[in-house]
């Protein structure tokens, strides 16, 4: 057919399947035309950034005027001051919902994208105590502007690894302190951001590989995340990382977890950090397996066998085994049994215990070295 119609005068007969597919293809080339002229008068529309300070000016003295400054943001020497003074090279724009009236699109209140990172860097750099919320208002101002591009990944792969680094870091604190469910939440709208910039840029991102690493491993045996992955170029799918962390997928949805716990010897520190929540499941599952497998009167399993399969030291091994309900006697020998085999009751297993796996990873690293 193709044959055919390259032979055929201009103007002369095509078959009307070849006709409907020309139409088809003009079609599509015209709907990709008015893609690139729509997203084009999108980014037109967005307010443009002119704030060249990480706070703006009409925040800072409004804040400073009502002493609603954080300890970090005032002038050295004035905190014991009935209104400590704003430092302007300090201060960060703080996070604020939109309200009524007010106008979050004015330039003089947007930061641009240099700004935008360099108080990322900051934040990260020199004071991780309050980064969280002025995160917020870094994202909020990325929103407003529509930021795409470099340095839109730039700055999100940074987040990204501050809260994956939370998410362990802060792991058994008060919920005054961190609420593991918000940074979730937060974390999880990073990762889908920072993957469409990955998929809808132009690149090169040599970071990517990393981050689709992190993406599964913290959201180890979910459907989406593992599809995500597979549909990744193959240059990509075969990077060390990704083959590992598709490795301890697999084991996860297998129930293979001593296989599992085996491999994530081999994570970096920040990659077990993305895994750890996944840990406390893993171990409870592999004592469960165990308990019925091992089930006899007569049975004494090794405790120090145990605890190399746990990745635990053995008295924490023993710990464990009694906040299930399973039995360690004088001699250290456990007592599997399946009837005995219970859930631990609200807050009695403190998962912040059975860190060690993952804190003889973080010798010699500082926050700042983890997250850059």
């Amino acid at each position: 057919t193709q044959l055919q119609n390259s032979r055929a005068p201009s103007g002369g007969w095509r078959s009307p399947r070849n006709k409907k597919q020309c139409q088809n293809q003009s079609k599509t080339q015209k709907t990709g035309v008015e893609a690139e002229d729509q997203e084009k008068e999108i980014k037109e529309m967005a307010p443009r950034a002119s704030c060249q300070t990480m706070c703006p000016a009409e925040e800072l003295w409004n804040r400073e005027s009502q002493n609603r400054l954080h300890c970090f943001e005032v002038v050295p020497g004035t905190e014991s001051f009935r209104k400590p003074k704003a430092d302007p090279l300090r201060a960060v724009k703080e996070y604020s919902r939109p309200a009524a009236g007010k106008d979050v699109t004015k330039p003089s209140y947007l930061r641009p994208p240099d700004v935008l990172l360099k108080t990322v860097y900051y934040l990260i750099d020199e004071i991780a105590g309050f980064v969280f919320d002025r995160l917020r208002s870094v994202k909020q101002d990325m929103i407003i502007q529509r930021l795409s591009g470099k340095d839109c990944v730039a700055i999100l792969e940074l987040t990204v690894r501050f809260h994956i680094y939370a998410s362990y870091r802060l792991c058994g604190e008060p919920l005054r302190i961190f609420d593991p469910r918000i940074n979730d939440t937060h974390l999880q709208e990073y990762l889908n951001w920072l993957f469409d910039c990955y998929k809808t840029g132009t690149g090169p991102y040599p970071n990517q590989g990393e981050f689709q690493t992190l993406g599964l491993l913290y959201n180890l045996g979910s459907s989406p995340a593992t599809q995500d992955v597979l549909e990744l170029p193959e240059r990509l799918r075969q990077t060390p990382s990704l083959k590992l962390a598709l490795a301890i997928n697999q084991a996860f949805l297998e129930g293979n977890h001593v296989h599992l716990l085996r491999l994530v010897q081999k994570l970096d520190f920040l990659q077990t950090c993305a895994l750890h929540r996944h840990l406390v499941t893993c171990r409870r599952h592999l004592l469960l397996i165990y308990s019925h497998g091992y089930h006899s009167r007569n049975c004494r399993f090794p405790l120090d066998r145990l605890a190399q399969l746990l990745s635990l030291e053995p008295s924490l091994t023993a710990e464990l085994c009694q906040v299930y309900g399973i039995e360690v006697n004088q001699h250290n020998q456990v007592l599997f049994s399946k009837s005995a085999f219970t859930e631990p009751e609200q807050g009695k297993l403190d998962c912040k215990l059975y860190h060690s796996i993952i804190s003889e990873k973080q010798r010699g690293l500082t926050v700042k070295s983890i997250i850059h």
